[in-house]
């Protein structure tokens, strides 16, 4: 048997043992619910063995979207006491309970990327959801948008939980009030892997904000001192623009509203270029101020198809820097962590989309990126995430996004 052939099968064997009928959960225990880009991803590895699965993942998905577009970042589709905040402190709105905000919507572009296994079958799934994922999109560009780049109002809304990108913005927040909770996560890592208790305190302040708002857009507009033009979530809804227009126009269905949304997030871009910095960086929307943050959220512009030369070279430089790139946080910076999740850590699924925009774009990094990801899961194994330093595991294991990471892109030479 062959190392190749091996992996595939632990690979395929996580996401059977993660599947809990019609969705997918991120691993056992951590995260016991349907997580919105995790179940993305879980999608894209099912595809490679069970198309009907991966359909299934992404109508599960969709089930869940909200009333005026948004499709929450957490499905509690059953309750379990081992994950906190649940539903009853969300207080989210929508047809499953559900968290109140959303997260990276790259679901879109995934779905035409099974289609492309699926052509035939396939067509009558995606026709379906097309006017559900068009909303998605409607409702990023109704509430999410500051000079045209799209803004997170929660930390957890970018996927990238703690990173040094919300430092300022975070510090600015007094979590009175927030009362006596019980976290659950450090209970199943080590906390020196997860965000700190400042950082959870915040996290809950903004969530009580919003169930005491209801969740409506326009008061917290008003009210929320958070809100982070955020390069993860700018590029992957631009990348989700211009898929979404792809298969419109193929099957004929109603993309009017696309190329104005594409040009309008194209210039919201560029309010992430930070000169100083001569990269893409997150920039605080109360403010107007930029996070002077490398992250690997910068490199994901060549996945919404932009390239600069600038970044090739800031790309060079991190993966120089880095045994097993790409570092969450620019490792010469002082905020640097090697194990804190978001702070330093090498992620394979941002690995993939990064590397995926660079092959489309005939960058020379793609192939080199792929090969790397390919070794720091043969060696290190399917975890949640690594130390870029030295490839330790870390988070989660047995972990559903690192599995279909091998499977749809990493595994495959």
């Amino acid at each position: 048997m062959t190392q190749q052939t091996s992996m595939e099968r632990e690979a395929r064997n996580i996401l059977v043992q993660n599947d809990r009928g019609g969705y997918t959960i991120p691993t056992e225990g951590l995260y016991p619910y349907q997580w919105n880009w995790d179940s993305a991803f879980a999608a894209l590895g099912f595809a490679e063995f069970d198309i009907d699965r991966a359909w299934q993942e992404l109508e599960t998905l969709f089930s869940g979207q909200w009333s005026n577009g948004m499709v929450p970042h957490i499905l509690f589709h059953k309750p379990d006491p081992g994950y906190y905040p649940g539903p009853d402190v969300w207080g989210g709105t929508g047809p499953v309970p559900s968290s109140g905000i959303s997260q990276p919507p790259i679901a879109p572009s995934f779905a035409r990327m099974i289609w492309a296994k699926d052509r035939a079958a396939g067509e009558a799934r995606l026709r379906a959801l097309y006017p559900k994922m068009l909303a998605w999109v409607r409702w990023f560009m109704d509430w999410r948008l500051d000079r045209g780049a799209v803004c997170i109002t929660h930390p957890w809304e970018a996927g990238r939980d703690n990173a040094p990108d919300w430092d300022s913005a975070m510090a600015m927040i007094d979590p009175q009030g927030v009362g006596d909770y019980t976290r659950r996560d450090t209970g199943h890592v080590n906390p020196e892997m997860r965000p700190t208790k400042y950082d959870y305190d915040r996290y809950i302040w903004l969530v009580q904000l919003g169930n005491r708002l209801g969740w409506n857009e326009a008061r917290l507009l008003e009210e929320n001192p958070f809100r982070i033009a955020d390069p993860t979530m700018t590029f992957t809804l631009l990348r989700t623009a211009r898929d979404l227009l792809a298969i419109g126009t193929e099957l004929g269905l109603d993309t009017s509203s696309l190329p104005d949304d594409i040009a309008t997030l194209e210039a919201g871009a560029e309010t992430l270029w930070n000169p100083d910095l001569r990269c893409y960086d997150s920039r605080n929307a109360k403010t107007d101020t930029f996070a002077g943050c490398v992250s690997n959220a910068s490199f994901l512009c060549w996945y919404a198809g932009i390239a600069r030369p600038e970044m090739s070279a800031q790309l060079d430089r991190i993966m120089d820097a880095a045994a097993y790139p790409v570092p969450s946080h620019d490792p010469t910076s002082p905020k640097f962590d090697a194990k804190r999740y978001w702070r330093g850590p090498t992620w394979a699924v941002m690995n993939m989309l990064i590397g995926v925009g660079l092959e489309e774009m005939n960058q020379s990094q793609g192939h080199a990126l792929r090969d790397a990801t390919a070794q720091l899961i043969s060696t290190f194994g399917f975890a949640e995430y690594f130390d870029p330093t030295n490839g330790d595991p870390a988070g989660g294991n047995s972990f559903t996004w690192t599995a279909a990471v091998w499977l749809a892109w990493a595994g495959r030479h």
